[in-house]
C-alpha cells in the first residue's frame, strides 16, 4: 500500500515522474532531467525525508554537469540534510561548493571525505586547491578582460586561432542566430555552431558572424582545431540518436575557396560507446590530441593522442603526469613541448582550471597551474595564444546560469630600468658624457647623457651588468650590479660622480687623530673608492694632496701635512696601487679652499668664488671660523698625468 501511494504521489502535479527524469539523466539529457528532478521534489512533502534525499542528490547531480555550481551546492547539502546516503556525496559537494568559491566550507567537506576515503588522489587534490584558493597565493601578472564583443547572452567558448597571422579566430557558440530551432536536452541552449571573427585593415576585430559553407548543421558542432596548413579543421561533433546516451564525436571539414565542407567523421577506434572531442592539432602537424573517457584511462576523461601520419597502433594515454581520476579536458598545443589543458583533478582554484604542461627530456611533463586571474573559482578552459603571452580562453565566472564567455589575456611586459645622472664633483651636470653599459647576457648599450646629466637604460631581469660613465676632461667611473628576478616592474638609480682632470678633487671623509697623521678606521670607505677609481682609470697618476686650517705655524703644518698625504700613499700601495702612479705632498695652509657651487649651497654663508684665507677666516663669527678651517682641512688628489705606460 505505501508503494502504490508513493507511486501515484511520483507522477501526480503535471505527470512529473521520477522515472522520467532518470531516463533523462541516463540519457545525458541533465538539463532537461534538473527540471523534472525540481519538480519530482518540489511534489514531495517533507514526510518522505529518504525519497526527498534521493531526488535532491540527482537534480544537483545534473546540476554538477552543466557546471552551476551553486546549484549543485545547494542541492548536496539537501540530500545531505535528508540523510541521503552516497560514497561520493561529500566530494561532490566539497567540489562544488570548491567551484563556487567557498573554500572554506569545501575544505570541511573535503576533510569530512578524506575521514573515510583518506587515499582518493581527487579529493587530497581538491583539498591543496581550495587550501590555495582561501590563501590566495596563486596570483599573476596576468590581466584578463572580458571580450564583449565576441560573446552572446548564451554561451561562447572555446577560441582558437587559424594561424599565425593572428587575424582570424574561430570559437563555438550558442547565440539565437545559430542554425536550427531546437534546444539542447543537455543544457537547455541553441545547439551550438562554429563561427568567426576577423580584423580589419585597422588590425580591429569585426563582428563575429558564422563561418561559411556547410559545416554548421541541426546537430551540435565546435571547439576546433586546424591542420598547420589551414586546410583542415577537427572539430567536436554531438552524436545524438532517440533513446540513446549522449555521445561526442571528432569530425574534419575542408577548406576550399573559402567554404567549409560537411564534417565527416575522424576514426579513432571502434569503441562506439565512449566520446571523443576537443581535437588540438600539435604545431607540426604530426599529432591529434584529444579528450575521451574510453576504457584505459585514470578515470574521468583523460587526454590522448593518436599520431596523423601513422594512425595503427600510435594511439596513447598522456599518462599520470596529465591525467588524473579527476577529468582532463580542452588540451591545446602551443609548441611541440608546451601543452595547455583543463583540469578539476590537479589542485586548482575551482572547477575547471588552465594547466601548463612542459614536456621533460625524459618524455615526463611537469605541470603548473596558470594561477589567477586566468583561473578562479569558476570553469576556465578552451586557451588559445597569440602574439607573445596573449590570448583568449572560455571562462564562466560571473554568471550565475553557468554560461561560458570568452575573455582576453594578456601579460604586460616586465618594465627594468635603470636611470641616474653624471655629475661633477660640484654636483653639475657633466656635458656629452657617455655611458656604456654591458650585460653578461651579450648585451651592450650605449648612451649619451642628456644636457642635464640624466640617462636611462632598458635591462633584463636576473642579468649582471657593468656600467662605465666618461667624458672629456673627466676621469671614468664604473659601477657593477645585478638586477633581481622579481616580476614587477623596476627602475634602479645610479649616479656617476666624475672626478676633473684639469683641477684638484677633494675626498670626503678622510679621517685622523688629532694632531696626527694615522688614518682612523671609517677613512677605509673613501680610500677603497679613490683606489677603484684609480684602477678605472690605469693610465693616470695623481699627486696626493693633504691641507690643513690656519692655526699653528707653516713649517708644522708642512710636515703634519706631508706626513698625512703619505699616510694615504702607503694605504692605496697597500691595497695594489702601483707606486709609481702616487706622489705626496703636503701644502699646510698655504693653499686655502676657494669656494665652489657645491660648498655655497652647502655653506649658504659664503659666496661662491671666496677664498678661506687667514684673514676673512679671521673676520668670521667664532662659529663661522669653526666651519671655514673645517673645511681648509682637507685630502685632495690631483691628476698629474693620463699617459702612463701607453707607450
Amino acid at each position: 500500500m505505501l508503494l502504490l501511494s508513493m507511486a501515484a504521489l511520483l507522477t501526480a502535479c503535471g505527470g512529473a515522474k521520477l522515472a522520467t527524469a532518470d531516463e533523462q539523466m541516463a540519457r545525458g539529457e541533465y538539463f532537461d532531467a534538473a527540471k523534472t528532478y525540481r519538480k519530482v521534489y518540489n511534489n514531495l512533502d517533507k514526510e518522505h525525508r529518504s525519497l526527498r534525499g534521493e531526488v535532491a542528490f540527482k537534480m544537483a547531480e545534473c546540476h554538477r554537469r552543466l557546471r552551476q555550481n551553486a546549484r549543485a551546492s545547494a542541492a548536496y547539502a539537501n540530500a545531505v540534510r535528508y540523510g541521503y546516503q552516497d560514497s561520493l556525496l561529500q566530494l561532490h559537494l566539497a567540489e562544488t561548493l570548491h567551484a563556487d568559491g567557498k573554500y572554506a566550507p569545501a575544505i570541511e567537506a573535503y576533510n569530512s571525505y578524506l575521514e573515510e576515503h583518506p587515499d582518493d588522489v581527487k579529493a587530497r587534490n581538491g583539498l591543496a586547491g581550495a587550501r590555495m584558493g582561501l590563501e590566495k597565493k596563486s596570483g599573476t601578472r596576468y590581466v584578463v578582460r572580458n571580450a564583449k564583443l565576441f560573446n552572446s547572452r548564451r554561451s561562447d567558448y572555446a577560441p582558437m586561432y587559424y594561424d599565425n597571422s593572428y587575424d582570424r579566430l574561430y570559437f563555438t557558440t550558442t547565440n539565437e542566430k545559430v542554425n536550427g530551432s531546437h534546444r539542447s536536452e543537455i543544457n537547455g541552449m541553441k545547439k551550438a555552431d562554429v563561427w568567426m571573427v576577423t580584423k580589419n585593415e585597422r588590425g580591429q576585430w569585426n563582428r563575429p558572424e558564422p563561418v561559411e559553407g556547410e559545416l554548421n548543421s541541426e546537430i551540435e558542432e565546435g571547439i576546433v582545431s586546424f591542420s598547420p596548413d589551414g586546410s583542415t579543421m577537427y572539430l567536436t561533433c554531438a552524436r545524438r540518436e532517440p533513446n540513446a546516451n549522449t555521445g561526442v564525436e571528432i569530425f574534419t571539414s575542408q577548406r576550399s575557396d573559402a567554404q567549409w565542407s560537411k564534417p565527416v567523421k575522424f576514426e579513432i577506434t571502434a569503441d562506439t560507446l565512449s566520446s571523443y572531442g576537443h581535437p588540438a592539432v600539435s604545431p607540426d602537424g604530426n599529432w591529434l590530441y584529444f579528450t575521451s573517457d574510453m576504457p584505459g584511462g585514470s578515470g574521468g576523461r583523460d587526454i590522448w593522442r593518436i599520431n596523423l601520419k601513422d594512425r595503427v597502433g600510435s594511439l596513447e594515454n598522456l599518462g599520470e603526469w596529465i591525467n588524473t581520476p579527476g577529468d582532463e579536458m580542452f588540451p591545446y598545443m602551443r609548441s611541440d613541448s608546451v601543452l595547455y589543458f583543463a583540469s578539476d583533478g590537479h589542485p586548482g582554484l575551482g572547477g575547471l582550471d588552465i594547466f601548463k604542461a612542459v614536456m621533460t627530456k625524459s618524455g615526463g611533463w611537469n605541470v603548473s597551474n596558470m594561477g589567477s586571474p586566468i583561473n578562479s573559482a569558476a570553469d576556465e578552459f578552451g586557451i588559445t595564444f597569440g602574439p607573445g603571452e596573449t590570448g583568449y580562453f572560455s571562462t564562466n565566472r560571473e554568471d550565475m546560469r553557468g554560461y561560458d564567455h570568452i575573455y582576453s589575456f594578456e601579460l604586460p611586459e616586465i618594465k627594468v630600468t635603470i636611470s641616474g645622472w653624471v655629475l661633477d664633483r660640484d654636483e653639475e651636470p657633466v656635458p656629452n658624457a657617455v655611458i656604456r653599459i654591458v650585460g653578461n647576457d651579450g648585451s651592450n648599450q650605449k648612451q649619451i647623457a642628456k644636457p642635464d646629466g640624466s640617462f636611462s637604460f632598458p635591462l633584463d631581469r636576473g642579468v649582471s651588468y657593468v656600467m662605465l660613465a666618461g667624458a672629456k676632461g673627466y676621469l671614468n667611473a664604473k659601477q657593477e650590479f645585478t638586477s633581481d628576478l622579481a616580476e614587477e616592474d623596476a627602475d634602479y638609480e645610479v649616479d656617476f660622480i666624475l672626478a676633473s682632470i684639469t683641477k684638484p678633487v677633494v675626498i670626503d671623509n678622510i679621517f685622523y687623530d688629532f694632531d696626527k697623521a694615522t688614518l682612523r678606521p671609517e677613512s677605509k670607505t673613501a680610500l677603497d673608492e679613490m683606489a677603484q677609481v684609480l684602477r678605472d682609470n690605469p693610465n693616470v697618476t695623481i699627486e696626493m694632496a693633504s691641507h690643513t686650517d690656519r692655526i699653528g705655524t707653516d713649517e708644522y703644518n708642512i710636515k703634519l701635512s706631508s706626513r698625512r698625504a703619505q699616510s694615504v700613499i702607503d694605504y692605496l700601495i697597500s691595497v695594489g696601487i702601483d707606486p709609481r702612479r702616487l706622489q705626496s705632498q703636503g701644502y699646510g695652509k698655504s693653499r686655502p679652499k676657494t669656494i665652489t657651487k657645491k660648498l655655497a649651497r652647502e655653506y649658504p654663508q659664503f659666496a661662491e668664488g671666496q677664498v678661506l684665507d687667514q684673514e676673512f677666516v679671521e673676520s668670521l663669527s667664532p662659529e663661522d671660523q669653526e666651519v671655514a678651517d673645517q673645511i681648509n682641512r682637507r685630502t685632495e688628489f690631483q691628476v698629474l698625468s693620463i699617459d702612463y705606460q701607453m707607450y
